[in-house]
């Protein structure tokens, strides 16, 4: 299972720093012939088709290629090795989680494939004088010729976005370890496709009672991939409330209620295909109440006619009162892969409740205002990531059948009509989204 350390990059240190002060086992220094002060050739670096933009997703991994140049004479075997111009500091406030696998690369010389070739991702402590360790890659030991033409594949996990624009150190050495090729690269990591653990997916019971899935595609000009079917018989149910949060690995379970008022339980399975289990029938009753919502722990809250909300964990055992006055809402909603409820009131102004936790009573913070003029939708759902912020989202159909898509923040903060993005129309086909 992968490591994840706590850390954020550096860089701006680099340029304070002179440029040999930095360590580590593939460190550059000066090569022994330039040690004792003669005059050595050294020759040069040029990467094919300049700077290489690196997705930081699951995109898959993008080609690195670059021929170095060696001086007549060069006894080999010859050793390569390339530093980024930065490091990973651990352990500091506002940082952010990097992976210790965060690029997996192949590499091949002149056509010769030599496999896996592993990284260093070393952590900087932050200690004032010590010198700082670089992310490094250390590249095959081949013979001497006049060029060596390197491919490095780079797949690179989500985190490796924290390691931004930096230039990459070259370095080649011959068999006595004097430097005989050196120069610089230039890669971009930027933000790519989340995995699909982390994107979310959307739910729709067409008028026949067939359950359709959306997935997240994690690009919000084209948010969702071609629909599946889950199956039909749908219709069966006056309910359906997702308890966590669906994602488009095939994760996220689910409750629903028959007209006879029974409760039944779908678990996640984890496979897309088919992404529910056999139901699992919970208990009768349920009729009692006007309203069911997940809250994104497995727990679920029911509001019942006179307004009171209660609160269920799991198992489905005695309920806990939340509280009244749940009646000024005409839509409640799960708030995507954060746990609490989403509450639409009467004049149209969208309210959130985050869930405090494990503690019993109360389980929901004070309410944050998300804003108004959300009465113009027939239909509301809070989803787990769409785009690529790392943030959950919102789906909300108009009367006119079209789905939009707002983005999440940290605090819900939306507003209708300036963030929104349209995702189609056609969606009035549905009675339930979810």
């Amino acid at each position: 299972m992968t490591r994840v350390r706590t850390a954020v990059v550096a860089a701006a240190l680099v340029a304070a720093l002179a440029p040999l002060t930095f360590g580590g086992p593939a460190a550059f220094a000066a090569s022994p012939a330039a040690a004792a002060g003669t005059a050595a050739e050294v020759g040069s670096v040029v990467q094919e088709g300049g700077r290489l933009t690196v997705p930081a997703g699951e995109e898959g991994p993008v080609t690195l290629r670059f021929t170095a140049t060696l001086p007549a004479g060069v006894q080999g075997p010859v050793t390569a090795s390339f530093q980024l111009d930065t490091w990973l500091v651990e352990g500091e406030a506002g940082s952010s989680p990097v992976s210790e696998d965060v690029i997996r690369s192949t590499c091949s010389v002149n056509g010769v494939s030599y496999g896996a070739c592993a990284w260093d991702m070393p952590y900087f402590p932050p200690v004032l004088n010590d010198p700082p360790v670089r992310p490094s890659l250390r590249l095959p030991e081949v013979p001497a010729a006049d060029t060596l033409t390197y491919t490095v594949t780079l797949d690179a996990d989500r985190t490796a976005a924290v390691l931004g624009h930096p230039r990459v150190l070259v370095d080649l050495r011959d068999s006595r370890g004097a430097t005989v090729a050196a120069g610089t690269l230039g890669l971009d990591f930027v933000v790519g496709t989340p995995p699909a653990a982390k994107r979310g997916a959307v739910h729709a019971r067409d008028k026949d009672g067939v359950l359709w899935r959306y997935e997240g595609t994690g690009d919000v000009s084209r948010p969702f991939a071609t629909r599946k079917r889950v199956g039909g018989g749908w219709n069966a149910y006056t309910a359906v409330v997702p308890i966590t949060t669906a994602t488009a690995d095939g994760r996220g379970d689910l409750v629903a209620r028959d007209k006879a008022g029974v409760l039944w339980y779908y678990a996640g399975t984890g496979k897309p295909s088919a992404p529910f289990a056999p139901r699992q029938r919970v208990g009768g009753g349920w009729n009692a109440y006007t309203a069911l919502v997940g809250v994104g722990d497995g727990g679920l809250v029911a509001r019942d006619r006179d307004g009171v909300l209660w609160r269920y964990g799991v198992p489905y055992g005695p309920r806990q009162r939340v509280g009244g006055g749940w009646n000024t809402y005409t839509a409640l909603t799960m708030s995507g892969a954060y746990d609490g409820v989403l509450g639409r009131d009467k004049d149209g102004v969208l309210w959130k409740y985050d869930r405090r936790g494990p503690v019993p009573s109360p389980p929901f913070k004070e309410r944050l205002r998300v804003g108004g003029g959300w009465n113009t939708y027939t239909a509301i759902a809070g989803t787990a990531e769409l785009g690529r912020d790392e943030y959950p989202d919102l789906v909300a159909r108009d009367g006119a059948g079209k789905l939009w898509l707002y983005q999440g923040t940290r605090t819900y903060s939306l507003v209708p009509g300036s963030a929104r993005t349209l995702v189609g129309g056609g969606w009035n086909t549905y009675d339930l989204i979810f």
